[in-house]
């Protein structure tokens, strides 16, 4: 979500901002992270306006979370929940996240002026 907010500013990526090799991230709770980003999102006078998210996993299931995850980025970006959607997809056990080895998360995000 952060690199899919900054991305859709111009605004750099996760990286350029919290450089995994800065001490002061080491094990820092990525959502502090985004809400740290969306302030940088703001001090350039834009905003989230909306956000979509696919993982894509074979286990666990995201339907059974997707609320609680909708709710917990919508206050971390400051939107109401109607404009985060999280939806889950299986690799159909192909490759290596169709064998348990990982996952994948693809994130969109439309920003706006304030």
């Amino acid at each position: 979500m952060i690199d899919a907010i900054l991305g859709a500013a111009a605004l750099g990526n996760v990286g350029s901002h919290f450089p995994p090799s800065d001490e002061a991230w080491k094990g820092a709770d990525s959502i502090e992270l985004l809400r740290a980003a969306v302030a940088v999102l703001h001090g350039s006078d834009r905003g989230v306006v909306n956000v979509d998210v696919s993982v894509v996993c074979e286990t666990p299931k995201i339907g059974p979370h997707a609320d609680a995850m909708r709710a917990r980025l919508a206050e971390a970006m400051q939107i109401p929940i109607e404009r985060v959607s999280i939806k889950g997809k299986t690799n159909e056990r192909m490759g290596w996240i169709g064998a348990g080895e990982g996952l994948a998360v693809h994130a969109v995000a439309l920003v706006a002026e304030r």
